[in-house]
């Protein structure tokens, strides 16, 4: 998609703000704990070399990521670090990925002895294996399945085992029932291993915030690197969270709508009165929700409600009063003593933060500062 470098829309990624989020939590972690940063997603929409950048500066010793291609962008760009791919790749490309020394979750049989077929290079492929204790994803269900699995790991030539791991469903919950089920079996998990890996892992942003006795010998920081609360508004963090995001925009036109006009697609706003209603330049196309009709921004210390249905490239407010074209607009961040989370966004739209801050699209330019 096209960077839209011409127009007024811009998310601002505060850069200092995921530094000290990282080095915070690393300050918190025991003594041999390693903190890898997730940066799947693009960062979580905050760009991902740029924030492994930032990680790194801040104490990251490794990187998170969801698929291949994003762990062969941060080879690309030079990082040397530890690289661990957390969904499932096609054994097709074990080659590749020993090659580049970048890590695969594993977790079947079938997938190890597939990819002992295709290594060729002169390398071993480093293994996590993934066990599923409750979250229904991906990994071993039963410690028969994985204490096979290790035997043969162990016995080939082209695998090391380096990791093993599983994820907690509901770490960000008051409720700890099932959380507490989920350490049961990954207990029962680890009582069939011969000897531990290089890295055994467990937590998450939950989980190292919420139950740092669970954290093994390295934790996969996510969300919270970003100054988002894991939980949305459930508990509490245990330290202040800098969220690193910021959306702005300005004023691209203004002017006054007599009364009984409408605005937008199906003409769902109709002017009561006569009002002064601004357009900005950003739209459904961007990853602004089209549900945020009715929803609000921050002009010149006033909130300005969304009126008429969010366009493809373009919404509509009504502002106090009128101002001149080139006003600036915060759709998300903080603006004359008022703020607008990706919490709020969130609530609004009745889904999670983390939605939000990857569903703005490559269109809206990201400024490091």
């Amino acid at each position: 998609m096209t960077i839209g470098r011409h127009r007024p829309t811009q998310l601002i990624i505060d850069q200092a703000a995921i530094y000290q989020n990282i080095a915070t939590e690393k300050a918190r972690l025991k003594p041999g704990t390693e903190l890898f940063q997730v940066v799947k997603a693009n960062g979580y929409g905050h760009g991902i070399t740029q924030v492994a950048r930032t990680a790194e500066k801040a104490g990251a010793t490794g990187f998170c990521v969801a698929i291949l291609d994003e762990a062969l962008t941060l080879r690309d760009a030079g990082f040397t670090q530890p690289i661990l791919v957390l969904g499932i790749t096609d054994p097709k490309y074990a080659d590749l990925m020993a090659s580049r020394h970048i890590s695969a979750t594993v977790g079947s049989l079938e997938w190890l002895q597939t990819a002992t077929q295709v290594i060729k290079v002169p390398h071993q492929l480093t293994v996590h294996l993934g066990l599923d204790t409750g979250m229904g994803r991906i990994g071993f269900q039963h410690p028969a399945e994985l204490e096979t699995a290790v035997k043969y790991l162990i016995a080939s030539e082209q695998l090391e085992f380096e990791g093993i791991f599983t994820h907690f469903a509901t770490a960000d919950a008051a409720d700890t029932a099932y959380f507490e089920q989920q350490v049961s079996r990954w207990q029962a998990f680890m009582a069939v291993l011969p000897e531990k890996p290089k890295y055994v892992h467990v937590s998450n942003s939950a989980t190292s915030l919420w139950h740092e006795v669970c954290n093994g010998n390295m934790i996969r920081y996510g969300v919270a690197a970003y100054g988002l609360n894991p939980s949305g508004t459930e508990l509490t963090a245990p330290f202040d969270l800098h969220p690193a995001m910021s959306l702005t925009s300005e004023l691209v036109f203004v002017k006054q709508l007599p009364a009984g006009r409408s605005v937008s697609y199906g003409a769902t706003y109709t002017a009561k009165a006569d009002e002064c209603i601004a357009t900005l330049p950003i739209g459904y196309a961007d990853g602004y929700e089209r549900r945020l009709q009715g929803f609000h921004v921050i002009v010149d210390g006033h909130f300005c409600e969304i009126v008429g249905r969010v366009c493809m490239d373009q919404l509509m407010i009504r502002l106090p009063h009128e101002y001149p074209v080139g006003t600036p607009v915060t759709l998300v961040g903080e603006d004359h003593g008022l703020t607008i989370s990706l919490q709020d966004v969130a609530d609004y739209c009745q889904t999670i933060h983390y939605e939000i801050a990857c569903g703005f699209t490559s269109r809206v330019p990201r400024v490091y500062r």
